[in-house]
């Protein structure tokens, strides 16, 4: 199986938990005698954007060939919506572990809420939560964390395109949000808080779309099966919606696949380009490099994989 699948991964499930299943039903109807037929093929299955346990919505997989296009689907903005309740902290900075509440905290005002937020958009210095996956001296800052260690992550650059206020009747208070990859949810709830002079914690998050991959789309692992999971795979070159598309001629995917480059099929200076064949088919990746010419970047022959 080629392409991507909009699954909209539940509460209490972990992101690998989610890819495990959706990896299972893939060796179930890839194996021999499986629906989907090929006796021999490979069940690589990824994901694109970690979710927390506590969290829920949009977590996009990636099949076969296709999780080498990971790294095109997280570059891809994110929406979120967020839910907060103020007046209190926990060393994770959400729910997942027992929050202290504090002793009279300010109640600020909507007005209060809504004056704060533009310091938290554009590039901001973002330090992750002490219980994240980021990796201290090779082990992860949540592991060290649990073991009682101190644990010190240096502020890293996020970008935070906007922030909403969607409802609030203290202590909870649900934003919109929206921003590239690598930022942290609670660690953006965390900071507002601290700049009004209180504290807060993620209660619930849910993603609601990755690009064009929309959670109101997504399919849920409960109801994924072996039946439907050729009828939800998505084509793979939506993993790179914002990219230049072209058509190649029968020749030009000759070339490429064999790694010589060809004129330039497009103007200008993309980073790189979508390549589809003569037939419509997703081809690869391509960029302009030496000479001017199109050269291949990532290019993919499933028929061949499978054989």
């Amino acid at each position: 199986m080629f392409g991507l699948i909009n699954l909209n991964k539940p509460k209490g499930l972990t992101s690998r938990d989610a890819v495990n299943r959706v990896q299972w039903l893939v060796r179930q109807a890839e194996g021999e005698g499986g629906r989907l037929a090929p006796k021999k093929t490979s069940s690589r299955v990824g994901h694109a954007g970690t979710l927390d346990p506590i969290a829920t919505g949009v977590l996009v997989v990636c099949l076969g060939p296709a999780t080498r296009l990971i790294e095109h689907v997280q570059r891809q903005p994110k929406r979120y919506r967020g839910t907060f309740l103020l007046g209190r902290r926990s060393p994770s900075d959400d729910v997942e572990l027992e929050a202290e509440l504090l002793a009279d905290p300010p109640v600020p005002t909507v007005a209060d809420i809504a004056a704060a937020l533009p310091a938290f958009v554009g590039q901001i210095e973002q330090v992750p939560p002490a219980y994240s996956a980021i990796k201290i001296k090779g082990q992860k800052a949540y592991d060290l964390a649990r073991k009682g260690q101190r644990v010190e992550i240096a502020p890293r650059p996020v970008t935070i395109h906007g922030i909403d206020i969607v409802r609030y009747d203290y202590p909870e208070l649900v934003l919109g949000i929206r921003c590239g990859s690598g930022a942290y949810i609670r660690a953006l709830g965390r900071d507002l808080a601290e700049s009004l002079g209180t504290a807060a914690v993620m209660s619930e998050l849910v993603r609601t779309a990755i690009g064009e991959f929309h959670v109101d789309d997504a399919i849920s692992v409960q109801d994924l099966s072996e039946d439907i999971l050729g009828g939800v795979v998505l084509p793979a070159e939506w993993a790179a919606p914002d990219l230049p598309r072209v058509e190649l001629s029968a020749g030009q995917v000759v070339e490429l696949r064999h790694g010589r480059p060809v004129d330039r099929p497009v103007a200008g200076d993309p980073p790189e380009i979508v390549l589809m064949t003569p037939d419509g088919d997703f081809f690869g990746l391509g960029k302009i490099g030496r000479a001017g010419k199109l050269w291949p970047v990532r290019v993919f022959d499933v028929a061949k994989e499978r054989e």
